[in-house]
């Protein structure tokens, strides 16, 4: 099979052939079983992975993977355009069109008469134009609509927290939360202490979370990236205790497991 002559064959400009590829991938007595069964509900979780694993590329600085990666995560794009479309809801292009005169919106000073911003003015503009976007939305609609449910949870706590922020519901000071984390880690005591059951016990756990992702806000550190960094350092010195441990790792005890830890730590890892 010579898949080049294949892809060509498909349309006269890399747009068309991926359009085409998906409309044929999807035709109901051609195209592949799998793909025709699939609906924006079953496809939602590999569009959320394939997001994942564009971020990854980055972080690894590979870009090979990377312009395949967002190939991957463009192909969810085009899947969910075309079963909309099979839908007569909107197609490919109405998404481009939208996005390109959303994108226009929120640069009046690169496609207006507005003078230039720096890039900390230039957020503050993108944040109200966003507000004024929402303004529009029924009287009903909350401050925090639109903050997605698939997010990492740690992400959407940062982002509830911003949205909360803009109408005034924050801490004034960074001390005030680092108050509140101890409190909630009383509470958490107090919780086990009581035998309360783990219900409480799951609830009080998720308090002291929000409650660290709100002093990480204050403190204009991206909570999730914070805990993301953790879980590599924690990968590559427990990775280090793996490899110079003179015995199984179950058969060391805590003491002379935290004493290897120390020493990848001092080790530089």
């Amino acid at each position: 099979m010579n898949i080049k002559k294949i892809a060509n064959s498909l349309g006269a400009t890399p747009q068309q052939r991926l359009l085409t590829m998906m409309t044929r991938l999807r035709d109901p007595e051609t195209g592949c079983p799998w793909d025709i069964e699939q609906t924006f509900e079953t496809v939602a979780p590999y569009t959320i992975e394939e997001a994942y694993e564009v971020n990854d590329a980055i972080e690894r600085g590979n870009m090979a993977d990377l312009k395949e990666e967002l190939g991957d995560l463009l192909l969810q794009v085009v899947f969910h355009a075309q079963m909309a479309d099979e839908q007569d809801e909107f197609d490919f292009a109405a998404v481009c069109d939208g996005l390109v005169e959303k994108m226009i919106a929120r640069h009046p000073h690169v496609f207006g008469d507005e003078s230039q911003r720096d890039s900390e003015t230039q957020t503050l503009a993108w944040e109200a134009l966003k507000a004024k976007e929402r303004s529009k939305k029924p009287d009903n609609a909350s401050v925090l609509d639109g903050i997605a449910l698939a997010l990492p949870a740690l992400t959407r706590a940062d982002k509830l927290q911003k949205r909360a922020a803009r109408v005034g519901f924050d801490w004034a000071e960074p001390e005030q939360v680092i108050a509140k984390i101890i409190e909630e880690s009383v509470e958490i005591v107090e919780a086990v202490n009581n035998d309360e059951g783990q219900a409480r016990i799951h609830e009080e756990i998720g308090d002291l979370i929000f409650a660290v992702s709100n002093l990480a806000r204050k403190l204009g550190v991206d909570p999730e990236h914070a805990l993301r960094d953790c879980n590599k350092k924690f990968t590559r010195r427990f990775q280090y205790i793996e490899k110079h441990a003179d015995k199984k790792l179950e058969s060391m005890g805590i003491d002379a497991l935290e004493e290897l830890y120390i020493a990848a730590k001092k080790s530089g890892l």
